[in-house]
């Protein structure tokens, strides 16, 4: 048997498997491992951690040990629990003043966001169809898109522009040929949160070229210095987007899997069909655990809390050792431009930057060279707990001197 002639073109055909092309966060894991056996008596200081340090709150663990023990959360959950809906509906009022979704057509959970993501594409995307996708960001949505044989039309986010897609930029002839178009606010990585202007524009460019908006909201409660903002919220926004949230950011539960889909009642439905035809829903108990949680605003803001205090010795750390940096908008990450040098070292691009840091000062985080040479420093570094976290910083700030960074 001929195995490899049966992979699809969509993964490479029969080459699949066969090249050595390690990717970036490939690239990452095998520096850290050399870092680590050239030097094992160091600490490994990881900032290009992308999930929270902590458990999710009490109240929810709770709920889920309770939970567990219910037989009737042993079946299928489907497309959801009617609890589980509610409460989403719930935490988009509180949070967020979104009061006019129904929460039977209108919300329907996912088993988090990457999901739904990859599911969305089938529900809209045909053979030659035009997506529009950010860079640099989370690339799932476009790589499904693609895999449908849509062609991705990729939108950079600049530091002029304040990492917004530049929609006077975009081909109007590019415009109405595309279905989807995916942003993501507070954005991963630039750390850029929208504003009411950015979504009111997006709204209005939405509606004038018949593009259906998908904003993964993955960080929504993970805003600083303003307040909390749904695409939903806006006018018009419920109409032409669908706006994606995750508890595995604003309440630490990463590996739980559990999200939901919010907006245009019909893009719902289409996401409930495939959805239906493709998993068979997250288990109750999980859902019943969130419900315990989700809409409790003092849980949130002390996850937020939590981050921000992180966020603001980090920048202070960083300024000092010549980087631009600066508290963001929104989500747990520093996203800086990268140093071009250290010494006589010079840097090609950011992931350059990166490979020296992890393997000469253990120091580790992510190159983003899609539109600029930038690193992404995480808030979500290891400690033992918040009075080691000085400890921490203060090891990097000794490091960073040490590199003798030029920028």
């Amino acid at each position: 048997m001929n195995l490899q002639s049966l992979f699809a073109e969509r993964l490479g055909g029969p080459a699949f498997g066969t090249t050595n092309a390690v990717y970036k966060f490939g690239k990452i894991k095998q520096a850290k491992a050399a870092a680590r056996q050239a030097r094992p008596e160091v600490e490994m200081l990881d900032f290009g951690v992308g999930e929270p340090d902590q458990m999710a709150p009490a109240v929810i663990r709770e709920a889920l040990q309770r939970e567990v023990d219910c037989a009737e959360n042993r079946g299928y959950a489907d497309n959801g629990i009617p609890e589980f809906k509610q409460a989403a509906a719930e935490y988009l009022r509180l949070f967020f003043g979104v009061s006019a979704l129904n929460p039977e057509t209108q919300i329907n959970h996912s088993i988090g966001s990457k999901p739904a993501l990859a599911m969305l594409p089938l529900c809209f995307v045909n053979p030659g169809d035009v997506v529009l996708s950010t860079v640099p960001g989370y690339p799932v949505m476009a790589t499904h898109a693609r895999y449908l044989g849509a062609r991705v039309v990729e939108l950079p986010l600049l530091a002029r522009n304040g990492f917004y897609p530049d929609l006077d930029a975009i081909d109007p002839q590019e415009a109405d040929r595309a279905k989807l178009f995916y942003v993501n606010y507070p954005n991963n990585p630039t750390g850029a949160a929208a504003d009411e202007a950015f979504f009111d524009r997006l709204i209005a460019f939405a509606k004038r070229h018949n593009i259906l908006i998908v904003q993964d909201a993955a960080y929504a409660t993970l805003v600083y210095d303003r307040p909390g903002l749904s695409i939903l919220g806006r006018p018009g926004g419920a109409d032409v987007a669908l706006e994606l949230h995750s508890m595995s950011k604003s309440y630490n539960m990463t590996g739980w899997r559990l999200g939901f889909v919010a907006g245009s009642a019909p893009a719902v439905a289409a996401f409930a069909h495939v959805k239906d035809n493709s998993d068979s829903g997250q288990f109750k108990a999980i859902q019943r655990a969130a419900c315990a949680g989700i809409a409790d605003r003092a849980l949130a803001d002390g996850i937020r809390a939590h981050y921000e205090q992180r966020l603001r010795k980090l920048v202070s750390v960083l300024k000092r050792a010549g980087f631009a940096a600066r508290m963001p908008g929104g989500t747990f990450y520093l996203y800086v431009p990268a140093p071009v040098a250290a010494g006589d070292q010079a840097f090609a691009n950011a992931e350059a930057a990166s490979q020296f840091l992890i393997r000469e000062h253990s120091i580790s985080t992510v190159p983003w060279d899609d539109a600029g040479a930038f690193l992404r420093f995480s808030a979500t570094f290891e400690s033992a707990g918040a009075t080691d976290d000085d400890r921490v910083l203060a090891e990097l700030e000794r490091r960073l001197a040490a590199a003798r960074l030029c920028f």
